[in-house]
């Protein structure tokens, strides 16, 4: 239990403030006072405040909050991570189809699925490791830090594949180590991100990562497809390999000039600057009631967190309801890649040649200009619709589309000559389509917006590593055996895909809490309170009384008897849950003594 403070029998319980520098509505200085503002007006005509007397900000006020040119900029600096990972992944398929990288790694002008399956799919194994590594990283030397080293050292891999000569082992080796920087990449950049931008715009933000992704692959196409023709010696694939390097040379240098995650920085003890960085990225001034009342939310969580002393990492899945968040995350990172995107691109040159369209290059380019328009679109979705509704939309039209693909390519195709089957090639193509734009306004980009917001601010760093290490194990399971599996069923595969599609819809009905405008605070403790998933969209904070208005504080929580359930009381400064003596005493006398100090909840959740 030592996640828990113990209640002690104090005769005078004192009420301890949360915020040393917490500033009311009336100390705050005149000349940041923007009295002529709408936003001030919002935020000011509350007639709510929390327990320590302090103005809560209107919901309205949060969502009118200015989109500011240095959240535009971060969140974009920032999604370069995943600019890079679409590069990566998406020139490596052209490379296999380049005369000269077939004559030095090939075997005899070809490869086997064996040599294919590990070329591709090291990458994976790197991104795997390199993002859990990257939790312990990031909670070490920072969000930006962790960036802007992961980018650098992503470079090592781009020079160890470029240099390779005539063994694809060392090719290999080399996607091997860029993976370990795009993997720690690609959980430091949605943390950093999540962390940073204000709410109202926070989900657009950290799924333009995906946005960046779907246009790194598209880039790699168009560059492939230039150097393929152009090109007859190593230059094919030698130049658009060397164009990564630039990638991250950009990301690694430009990150260092954006401040700092701010709930990073205040969990460092540097409260001025997060206050300053929160004011900035919000654009209002960073004492304003709006600034007071995050830095309270995130105050509270910290006091919760310290409160019972040192925390093992077995605490993301024996903490309050962390096993359930833990397993969440990972399953909807997993089910990303489960969803079967990529085996629609692996299909994609065969199912185009019933058109006539024959060269690979040309098809790949297709496919990636429809990802990159659609996911532009899914900026939108994120923005304005929520996430249970978005995602459960996408998995059911996905679903749709695979069971059609599957069997009208199984038994309509003709794949040893699909010119003479070009119905049923257009078929394919028009879902091919539809698919790619079901996945793209919806898992492609809510999936990373939404593993973001999942976890509380101690265990973000090792549970996004955990969630998005199982992303990339899926990665490389699909893409090392993919090949393997289709030349023994062919389109059935996708039957697989349609099958995880249909999973996913009711996983997300049924676990997964609505996020949308919320505070990372205020997501936690819905998740700690079993608010109801089903329902969660319609849940207000105020339904928990005063004591819960700012940000619904779950520092005054303490459990009920039997351990299994948490009740608000009105003892102010107790940590996030307060041993119950009731069920656990250490005497029977002190047992007693909290039983008589244990105060009628405000509210029972």
């Amino acid at each position: 239990m030592g996640f828990f403070t113990k209640k002690q029998a104090d005769a005078n319980p004192v009420i301890h403030e949360k915020l040393s520098t917490n500033t009311t509505p009336a100390e705050t200085p005149a000349a940041h006072t923007p009295e002529n503002s709408s936003l001030y007006n919002s935020i000011h005509n509350s007639p709510e405040t929390d327990a320590n007397g302090n103005v809560v900000p209107t919901e309205e006020a949060f969502k009118e909050l200015p989109v500011t040119w240095l959240a535009i900029l971060l969140g974009s600096i920032a999604s370069i991570g995943g600019f890079m990972f679409g590069y990566e992944s998406g020139q490596i398929s052209g490379f296999l189809a380049m005369t000269d990288f077939l004559d030095r790694f090939g075997e005899n002008g070809a490869f086997s699925a064996a040599r294919q399956g590990t070329i591709v799919g090291l990458l994976c194994i790197g991104t795997l490791i390199g993002c859990l590594v990257s939790g312990w990283l990031c909670d070490r030397i920072g969000r930006r830090y962790t960036i802007s080293s992961s980018a650098f050292f992503y470079i090592i891999g781009v020079v160890i594949e470029i240099t390779s000569d005539t063994q694809w082992v060392q090719f290999a080796m080399g996607r091997f180590a860029a993976g370990l920087g795009i993997g720690a990449l690609s959980t430091s950049v949605p943390m950093y991100q999540s962390e940073s931008v204000p709410k109202n715009i926070r989900g657009a933000t950290v799924s333009s990562y995906q946005l960046l992704i779907t246009l790194g692959i598209w880039t790699a196409y168009m560059v492939n497809f230039g150097t393929e023709s152009a090109y007859s010696d190593s230059a094919q694939w030698r130049i658009p390999n060397g164009l990564s390097a630039l990638w991250a040379i950009i990301l690694g240098i430009a990150i260092l000039a954006m401040p700092e995650s701010p709930r990073f920085a205040y969990r460092m003890g540097r409260e001025e600057e997060a206050r300053k960085t929160m004011g900035r990225l919000s654009g209002i001034d960073p004492y304003s009631p709006l600034i007071d009342h995050e830095i309270a939310e995130i105050e509270e969580k910290l006091q919760a967190e310290r409160a019972g002393g040192d925390h093992p990492l077995s605490e993301i899945f024996t903490g309050p309801r962390m096993l359930y968040r833990t397993l969440l995350g990972m399953t909807l990172q997993a089910g990303q890649q489960l969803t079967g995107a990529n085996f629609f691109f692996y299909y994609g040159t065969t199912i185009f040649k019933s058109t006539g369209i024959s060269n690979s290059y040309v098809t790949s380019i297709i496919l990636g200009s429809v990802n990159v328009g659609a996911t532009i679109g899914g900026l939108w979705i994120v923005k304005n619709c929520g996430r249970r509704k978005s995602l459960m939309a996408g998995a059911a039209a996905m679903f749709l589309c695979f069971m059609i693909y599957a069997f009208v390519g199984h038994f309509g195709l003709d794949a040893s000559d699909p010119m003479s089957t070009p119905t049923e090639g257009k078929v394919l193509i028009v879902f091919t389509c539809l698919f790619i734009v079901a996945f793209a306004t919806t898992w492609g980009p809510l999936v990373w917006a939404v593993v973001g917001e999942l976890y509380p601010a101690r265990y973000r760093a090792p549970c996004m590593a955990l969630a998005t290490a199982s992303n990339w194990l899926f990665n490389f399971l699909i893409s090392f055996f993919t090949t393997f599996i289709t030349n023994k069923i062919d389109y059935f595969y996708g039957l697989v895909f349609g099958v995880c599609c249909f999973a996913l819809f009711w996983i997300v009905y049924f676990f997964m809490i609505e996020t949308k405008d919320r505070s990372l605070e205020e997501i936690d403790t819905m998740y700690v309170l079993h608010v109801n998933p089903i329902t969660s969209a319609s849940w207000d904070p105020k339904s928990l009384g005063k004591d819960g208005l700012a940000g619904v504080g779950t520092d005054g929580m303490h459990l009920k008897s039997g351990g299994k359930d948490f009740k608000k009381t009105e003892t102010g400064g107790a940590g996030l849950m307060v041993h119950d003596e009731t069920r656990f005493p250490t005497t029977a006398a002190s047992g007693a003594e909290n039983e008589q100090r244990v105060a009628p909840a405000t509210a029972t959740v």
